[in-house]
């Protein structure tokens, strides 16, 4: 082999390394710039979901009162520039003034029934989904000094007991456990939401209260609870939703996302709610 030859040959080598070390640089730069313009991409997606300002009105059922509260400082806080005002009471009450034109961006209501108020008359945009459920249970004073152990302890001569209206969700549920079981109650007064049948044993005004496990939670050393059996067969879906009209529809989503998400339901859970 000639002189010529071996360096000829030699020349090609080097030159066909420098190329594979030019291609594959390339190639590195190439990857690299995609994934940056991915990540870059992905930064901006999540920033702009992020980016979301105003006031979001959510009318909700009175026992949401405690964890909606909570969620609503942990919105402002994720998402500067927010705040989330609330409206709680009976849900009926609630469906009929959302249905009356009143301005809101989120309804949660404590039961199906009450939530097709505002389906039936279109005022909702898409379809409700249940994020928690939640059952009755016995509210006595400190100590049940009465002794109710039992839903039929309730119709015991004497003794002064709330319930809910039969039109809210949480006396719909307390009639259709007193219907399972063949009782008649007549209590000393019907109570518009959860919350006031609550306050009515909180201040010995009645001696007793049907209302939902998470209320007796939320009361604490106020009252004691009392739990009967017959309350498994009317636990009651609560359903959310936003609505058509809603003044500030994309945080409001958000909120309905925080409420839907791992986070949101640890919330909702601690405060003595099922999951969906």
């Amino acid at each position: 082999m000639t002189r010529y030859t071996r360096r000829t040959r030699r020349t090609l080598q080097v030159t066909g390394v420098g190329v594979a070390a030019l291609l594959a640089l390339s190639a590195c730069s190439s990857g690299s710039d995609s994934s940056s313009k991915k990540d870059s991409a992905s930064s901006s997606s999540k920033d702009s979901a992020k980016k979301v300002t105003g006031t979001v009105t959510v009318f909700a059922a009175a026992s949401l009162k405690e964890s909606f509260t909570t969620l609503g400082k942990d919105f402002e806080k994720a998402h500067p520039g927010t705040k989330v005002t609330f409206s709680f009471g009976g849900s009926d009450t609630l469906a009929a003034s959302i249905t009356g034109g009143a301005p809101a961006d989120v309804f949660a209501a404590a039961s199906p029934k009450t939530m097709a108020i505002v389906t039936d008359k279109k005022d909702a945009a898409g379809t409700p989904s249940t994020f928690v459920r939640n059952q009755l249970e016995i509210a006595t004073l400190p100590g049940n000094p009465d002794k109710v152990a039992s839903l039929k302890d309730l119709t015991k001569s004497g003794l002064k007991v709330v319930l809910c209206d039969k039109t809210v969700p949480c006396g719909a549920a307390a009639q259709k456990a007193l219907d399972a079981s063949k009782l008649k109650l007549t209590p000393v007064s019907y109570e518009q939401d959860v919350k006031s049948a609550l306050t009515k044993v909180e201040l010995k005004e009645a001696d007793a209260a049907v209302v939902y496990k998470t209320d007796v939670k939320a009361a604490g050393s106020k009252v004691e609870g009392v739990e009967f059996p017959e309350s498994a067969n009317a636990i009651n879906d609560y359903p959310i939703a936003l609505l058509k009209d809603a003044p500030n529809a994309e945080a409001a989503k958000e909120f309905i996302a925080l409420v839907q998400s791992p986070e949101g339901q640890k919330v909702l859970t601690a405060a003595g709610f099922l999951k969906p």
